[in-house]
């Protein structure tokens, strides 16, 4: 860009929340950032905020201010739709009033509760549901129990399904209080219910189920029907998960 272009780098990474323009000047100077992946110690370079990539310490900071990411504690009984013909309630109602346009990444079904991300960057929609880049996603099962010791065992290893093999990547029995079983499974499968036909196939069938995590995104003590954005260090963990 022409000296007359863009803006200066220090002031859209401190926009970004990095920190103050003389912080920012001071990792310029040490080399600690890059501009679409060359490194920068120059101080006065001016980029487009909405195309430059810039990353500081190799994690990319969001610059844009027209790209959105949100992150939903879905509650049980809401569609996973901006509109629905039937009237049930939607993920659109949320957003609804927002002046920005943004779009779920992928789908819970309308009995599951818990995270899901909103963007309307395509790009990083794109890579989170594309199965080569394995986002592992991280729920809390409800079952009846006992469980027996090698269920874990069997859902690891892999359950044969009848659109082919499916498996976990991690299992864990979180607590049993009298025949409620509450487990936490982990994998990057994306086929549509999953987590509940592999536990249908063990014999235990869910009796609710939440999505906790997304990659480096937690649901934490995000009340059901809250949005929150998606910013800072969580954003730009969430960029290293699909190699953006």
């Amino acid at each position: 860009m022409s000296d007359e272009q863009g803006v200066r780098l220090q002031k859209v990474m401190a926009a970004a929340g990095v920190g103050s323009r003389r912080a920012c000047e001071d990792l310029i100077a040490k080399g600690r950032v890059s501009v679409d992946g060359a490194t920068v110690r120059e101080q006065g370079m001016r980029v487009d905020p909405e195309t430059a990539i810039v990353r500081v310490d190799d994690m990319r900071i969001n610059t844009g201010t027209s790209r959105t990411y949100l992150a939903l504690n879905k509650p049980r009984g809401m569609v996973t739709a901006m509109t629905d013909p039937e009237g049930r309630p939607t993920v659109g109602d949320l957003v609804e009033q927002r002046t920005d346009r943004v779009f779920h990444v992928g789908r819970l079904d309308v009995d599951t509760e818990g995270l899901l991300l909103l963007t309307n960057d395509g790009e990083l929609s794109h890579r989170l549901t594309h199965p080569s880049y394995e986002v592992p996603k991280t729920y809390l099962a409800e079952v009846i129990g006992p469980i027996a010791r090698e269920v874990g065992r069997q859902l690891k290893a892999g359950i044969e399904l009848e659109d082919g093999v499916a498996r976990v990547d991690e299992f864990r029995l979180v607590s049993s209080s009298g025949n409620r079983v509450l487990i936490e499974m982990v994998l990057h499968e994306g086929r549509k219910h999953i987590v509940r036909r592999l536990l249908d196939e063990v014999g235990h069938p869910v009796q609710r189920l939440v999505r906790t995590s997304i990659g480096p995104v937690h649901l934490g003590s995000q009340r059901p029907g809250k949005i929150r954005a998606v910013a800072g260090a969580e954003l730009s963990a969430l960029f290293a998960a699909v190699d953006m």
